[in-house]
């Protein structure tokens, strides 16, 4: 892995990782809320023969430094745009995952000759046209019982067959981030509202969500799905927040296949 630094006009310094064939296109991904890059592990490895994959901490994760203040979507969108110039990448396939897809959907549209196919997972388009978790799952994310709420998030991102000890998860967050900086994430998630920038999306883009997500409902997709000219939409079965983990391996066709297609387009 090559670790970059790319510095931004607000003093912030992303921190950056590399691995793969440089002379090989570009892959940018895009993680959940309140994550590093740890959030690839084990998942960004099924990519490096085709890809040169590029992750970057948000700030207020990882290795980044970045001054404190409100952050939004699209000052995250700004810094991955930010980040392949530094890079010299003139278009990347980006693959967005929960809130990294609500990064995603800004970039693609805010910076639409740098995408050259997008994935979203697992997100939504946020706003009065979204839906929301339940108040139940709400109640769990939010117990005071650490170990309840690991309980909720294990149920919640996985199904009952993934069989894995938690511990071997990624996705349930960066542990050495502060509690300001997690509550930053939460309200940025909560105020992301792509509904009108949607229909500016111009790259050619898939629409994957699991079936029994509970996290961030299934039927979001089908609205990004409906918003976003030619969208194509894949609803895996049995599959909950984390699917694209779980059910890794029965993805790789589907990906395989569309980003195919995007670069012969």
């Amino acid at each position: 892995m090559t670790v970059v630094h790319v510095s931004r006009p607000d003093g912030a310094v992303l921190e950056v990782q590399i691995v793969g064939n440089r002379d090989a296109p570009t892959l940018l991904l895009l993680q959940g809320q309140a994550s590093s890059h740890d959030w690839w592990t084990g998942i960004r490895d099924r990519y490096e023969d085709r890809f040169q994959t590029v992750t970057m901490d948000y700030r207020g994760t990882g290795a980044t430094i970045a001054p404190t203040g409100e952050l939004t979507t699209g000052l995250l969108a700004d810094d991955a745009s930010a980040v392949l110039d530094a890079l010299d990448v003139d278009r990347a396939d980006v693959y967005g995952t929960s809130m990294g897809g609500r990064v995603a959907q800004v970039l693609a549209a805010a910076h639409p000759e740098k995408v050259r196919s997008l994935v979203l997972a697992c997100t939504s388009p946020g706003g009065a046209h979204a839906t929301e978790r339940s108040n139940d799952v709400r109640r769990e994310l939010a117990s005071p019982d650490e170990a309840a709420r690991r309980v909720a998030m294990v149920r919640l991102f996985y199904s009952p067959a993934w069989g894995e000890d938690a511990s071997c998860s990624h996705l349930f967050g960066d542990p050495t981030m502060s509690p300001a900086d997690r509550q930053r994430h939460l309200r940025m998630s909560a105020r992301h509202d792509a509904w009108d920038l949607l229909p500016d999306i111009s790259s050619p883009t898939l629409v994957i969500h699991g079936s029994d997500d509970e996290m961030n409902p299934t039927h979001n997709s089908r609205l990004l799905a409906n918003r976003i000219p030619g969208a194509q939409l894949y609803i895996h079965d049995g599959g909950r927040h984390g699917f694209f983990d779980e059910f890794a391996h029965d993805l790789d066709l589907l990906l395989g296949r569309f980003w195919t297609r995007s670069a012969s387009s």
